[in-house]
């Protein structure tokens, strides 16, 4: 008689232990996806992790207080919305070096629809996410159409926008923004129940629809998250976004008597919204589908009946039209733009954001997240550097090496991945 035969119990044990279901299953599972070179967004969470623990160390009275919690946020909101759009242009293998001036030409066109001829916020700020859509739209035509590299066509855009800028704004010149609806979006919290309302709401609604969708796929026959897998990040979600809610929602106001400062920031709304929204086009649609084949393989795309230059074009025109959304967050925060909006460090920043956080630089695989998650990472090596009263030069080292890793770490995943069957 045969062991399994003799001992069915012990047998029938021994496979639920270590079944792809249970919590061990699923730890060595992802031990063996990462070591096949799927790393993910693994770097940039651990990395995070360690910055925020470092600073804290240095800094707990300053790094770790709820002021400076809500002022990494706005300070990162920009070249996190930025670094979204970047992930789109970065799936297809490609690069837009116009990122940052498209963000400031954008904000340009919305402070004169707004300032200069007395516009509502409404058709000002369309008026901001349409001019950058009409340069994605230019710079995806010249790639896709004309074949030309979208290193050199961005590269263009990136000095004629500036031009544009200079003539639309003047040399030195700035157009405020005066718009209470446009300055909320970079400038005010929510109320305190509003901020709650949105944070259970947002862990209810991911609970359920990731619950269902797991089990309407196991009903069809196909793979879901098991149930444990499903409890962990739901539990993971609710406890991080709570906590943020509550640590917003302290007065962090220095001189409470006269300004209080408290609840979740406006931006966080927007940011959140984006993500989802982003999120559900790439992981829930047909053209998402086809945005991570295009990346893969273009030929064999092209072979599946992809139309890949329209891919392209409208990958191009989200990113550019993201971009226009950056600018008047970045705008609102200055209230006012300028023709240095949008310019400097912070299309190397957004770069920067999308490469840490996840989005590989060859193409086919990323996320919206990695935007969020990088440039967290980002936001927290400038924030803390600056208080550990750093100079710029040594900030602009430790980002560039950080950027440096981040870009080993995704061409020796993906060598991995290569001769581990995965890619």
């Amino acid at each position: 008689m045969s062991r399994a035969t003799a001992n069915p119990d012990l047998e029938d044990a021994r496979t639920d232990t270590a079944g792809p279901d249970t919590l061990s299953g699923l730890t060595r599972d992802y031990i063996a996806r990462v070591r096949g070179g799927d790393v993910g967004s693994l770097p940039a969470i651990l990395g995070l992790l360690v910055l925020v623990l470092v600073f804290s160390a240095l800094k707990p009275d300053t790094f770790t207080n709820s002021f400076n919690f809500a002022n990494l946020i706005n300070q990162s909101a920009g070249v996190m919305v930025i670094a979204m759009g970047l992930v789109f242009v970065l799936l297809l293998g490609e690069i837009d070096l116009s990122a940052g001036y498209t963000a400031g030409t954008a904000a340009a066109m919305t402070g004169i629809v707004m300032t200069r001829h007395e516009m509502g916020w409404f058709p000002s700020i369309l008026t901001g996410i349409a001019t950058g859509a009409v340069i994605g739209l230019f710079i995806g035509l010249v790639v896709a159409r004309l074949g030309v590299p979208s290193f050199v066509v961005t590269l263009a855009m990136f000095l004629g926008l500036q031009g544009v800028m200079l003539l639309a704004i003047g040399e030195g010149g700035t157009i405020p923004y005066r718009n209470e609806t446009v300055l909320a979006l970079m400038n005010k919290n929510l109320p305190l129940w509003l901020g709650w309302t949105l944070c259970l709401v947002g862990v209810l609604a991911y609970a359920l629809t990731t619950f269902l969708r797991a089990r309407n796929r196991r009903a069809a026959g196909l793979h879901g998250d098991p149930m444990v897998l499903w409890a962990i990040k739901s539990g993971v979600l609710a406890a991080a976004l709570i906590a943020a809610t509550a640590y917003l929602s302290v007065e962090r106001s220095r001189n409470p008597v006269a300004v209080s400062l408290k609840g979740v920031p406006v931006v966080v709304v927007v940011l959140a919204v984006l993500l989802i929204l982003l999120t559900f086009l790439l992981s829930r649609t047909a053209w998402g589908r086809h945005v991570y084949a295009v990346g893969g393989n273009a030929e064999a795309a092209r072979r599946a009946g992809i139309n890949v230059a329209r891919i392209k074009i409208s990958c191009f025109m989200l990113c550019s039209a993201l971009a226009g959304i950056a600018g008047l967050l970045i705008a609102s925060r200055d209230n006012s733009v300028s023709p240095a909006t949008g310019g400097s460090s912070t299309l190397l920043y957004a770069v920067g954001a999308a490469v840490i956080g996840g989005t590989s630089l060859f193409g086919g695989k990323g996320r919206p997240l990695d935007a969020v998650i990088g440039g967290l990472v980002v936001a927290v090596i400038n924030n803390g550097m600056l208080l550990l009263n750093q100079p710029a030069g040594r900030v602009y080292i430790v980002t560039g090496l950080v950027l440096l890793l981040a870009a080993s770490v995704d061409a020796i995943s993906r060598r991995r991945a290569v001769a581990s069957g995965r890619a």
